[in-house]
């Protein structure tokens, strides 16, 4: 995959060419992606980075703002470039572990809880979202870096976002299976236990949740998958 930053070229790997794309400032690299792939105007495998986001997309559909030099890329892959094991519906869950366990093994405490928003300790600093549109899957994600509200914290190591995404790519072109992800993923499971999120409007907590094998949890007798 060879990836083009900023005019930069790093080789990844050499069978496929995956394009990134770097921008100041936009108000949403999910939005835009995801409307240029569904008006055909790009197709996989295609990724785009944006310095500074005006309107990102964060929990729920809320607008999640970040200050320049934070993480902010989405990008665009086929469902057949993952791994045969990945369940469909949890997607969401495979790509932010994926960023996960690189920025772990550089050293972080960083921790993803359920389905996909990452945490250090139990301030969120970022997440992820996955949208599919026929047979390609468009993922975002965002991180807080260098700056965020007072509410939101801020990644535990210092790593450019550049590098972020370089490293992002690297170990997805390993094509990790997912029963190695859901193996670490099911580790981290009992720190989400510790919160909440919001089904059908309400609040439910996570403390008696049973977490499956394909990512979804059962909570309340009813199994729930990926919320995004």
């Amino acid at each position: 995959m060879l990836a083009i930053f900023q005019g930069e070229r790093f080789i990844l790997r050499k069978e496929r060419v995956l394009q990134i794309e770097f921008v100041e400032q936009m108000p949403s690299t999910q939005e835009f992606l995801v409307g240029a792939v569904r008006e055909g105007r790009i197709t996989p495998p295609f990724a785009i980075a944006a310095n500074r986001q005006s309107a990102g997309i964060g929990s729920r559909g809320n607008d999640w703002e970040g200050a320049s030099g934070n993480l902010a890329f989405s990008f665009c892959v086929t469902q057949s470039d993952l791994p045969a094991d990945v369940p469909p519906q949890s997607a969401s869950i495979y790509f932010a572990m994926i960023m996960q366990e690189l920025l772990a093994s550089l050293g972080s405490q960083l921790w993803l809880k359920w389905p996909n928003d990452f945490y250090v300790d139990e301030r969120k600093i970022g997440g992820t979202m996955t949208n599919k549109i026929k047979n390609t899957l468009v993922c975002g994600i965002g991180m807080n870096l260098l700056g965020a509200p007072e509410y939101a914290g801020i990644l535990d190591i210092k790593i450019s976002a550049k590098d972020a995404i370089e490293g992002f790519f690297a170990l997805y072109e390993n094509k990790i299976p997912w029963k190695q992800i859901f193996r670490n993923f099911s580790l981290q499971f009992q720190k989400s236990q510790k919160f909440s999120v919001h089904l059908g409007g309400e609040k439910i907590s996570l403390a008696q949740a049973k977490l499956c094998e394909d990512g979804s949890i059962i909570i309340n007798e009813e199994r729930v998958y990926a919320l995004r």
